[in-house]
């Protein structure tokens, strides 16, 4: 009987990445750094913005940190081994740094989902339940929804990690990906993958469903109690509470169901990256810029912050002694 090439035998995957022409290697070098600095730098400020300014350690912005950091997490589990590659002309990954970029990836990503209806149900007690607010989102409950948010997203991670280790892989293990899409891996298995198969349309029924359905019965109700405000100017600043949010949620969700579409009407891997890169690249990058240009709050909170690191950095020229 001929013995398996198991997992333990793997060496390496490897990337192809988004092209293999070698004049655009540069050019994707360059566009990739330029996102992956965007995206650490904005949500950097934004994590910066909120600590720093005490009008702002209120609950909406408490998970919107939160969910910059998991955004720059997420950036960084996937970018810098994508420009390493591009810059040594390496399409290679390990097999253990493989598994760990994808149980990261999945980490954080799914910590973006559940933040989101985190989010949700923090404007839906805001604008449904104002007088009862600061009692029920209270700062215990708000580090506990957070932790819960981490568990599940770890757990999660861990079993699909855990069920990869039980597969083999006895054919070319060439990745049409830029990064170890979980899906792409299990395509590689030579052996049996029905109960990875279930596992993944189980975790994404109960983590894609189960947050999606929050957040629309959330602003279900948060729309019915606008609707009863008489007076139009209390109508716009109760939903312009939630303007930031809802659009992060329409980028984060419409480009994961751009990503599924994709994967599931056509077979072209390039249409699949192109959307993955749309999801998992341009949406962490655009969200700062999403609470920047909306939210008058952050605008001010920036600009102090701006003020602040300009005059300190303005004192410390000024201190340096000047040589003769």
């Amino acid at each position: 009987m001929k013995s398996e090439n198991k997992t333990t035998l793997v060496a390496e995957f490897l990337l192809l990445g988004l092209s293999e022409d070698p004049d655009l290697q540069p050019v994707l070098f360059g566009l990739f750094l330029s996102i992956y600095l965007l995206t650490v730098l904005g949500n950097l400020l934004i994590i910066l913005a909120i600590t720093s300014d005490s009008h702002l350690h209120t609950p909406m912005y408490f998970f919107l940190c939160n969910l910059s950091l998991a955004d720059i997490c997420s950036t960084s589990t996937l970018v810098p081994k994508m420009l390493l590659n591009i810059q040594t002309e390496s399409k290679a990954i390990t097999y253990a740094g493989c598994l760990a970029q994808a149980y990261f990836f999945l980490v954080f990503i799914c910590m973006d989902n559940l933040l989101l209806t985190v989010m949700a149900y923090d404007r839906y007690v805001a604008i449904c339940h104002p007088l009862h607010y600061t009692v029920i989102m209270n700062p215990c409950l708000c580090v506990q929804l957070v932790l819960i948010c981490l568990l599940i997203s770890t757990v999660d991670a861990l079993l699909h990690s855990l069920m990869l280790l039980r597969l083999s892989f006895c054919k070319h293990l060439e990745i049409p990906h830029f990064f170890c899409d979980l899906a792409q891996i299990l395509k590689m298995a030579c052996s049996d993958t029905f109960i990875n198969n279930i596992m993944v349309y189980l975790t994404t029924f109960l983590l894609g469903i189960g947050p999606v359905s929050g957040i629309i019965f959330s602003y279900t109700r948060i729309v019915s109690s606008i609707l009863r405000i008489p007076s139009t100017g209390g109508k716009y600043k109760a939903f312009s509470t939630c303007g930031s949010h809802l659009s992060v949620v329409s980028l984060f969700y419409g480009t994961a169901i751009g990503v599924y579409l994709s994967s599931a009407v056509t077979d072209s891997p390039r249409k699949a990256i192109v959307a993955s890169v749309m999801y998992a690249l341009v949406t962490p990058m655009l969200n700062p810029f999403i609470y920047r240009l909306r939210n008058k709050d952050m605008k001010g909170a920036l600009r102090k912050l701006t003020m602040g690191m300009s005059f300190f950095f303005m004192s410390m020229s000024t201190a340096l002694p000047v040589s003769s």
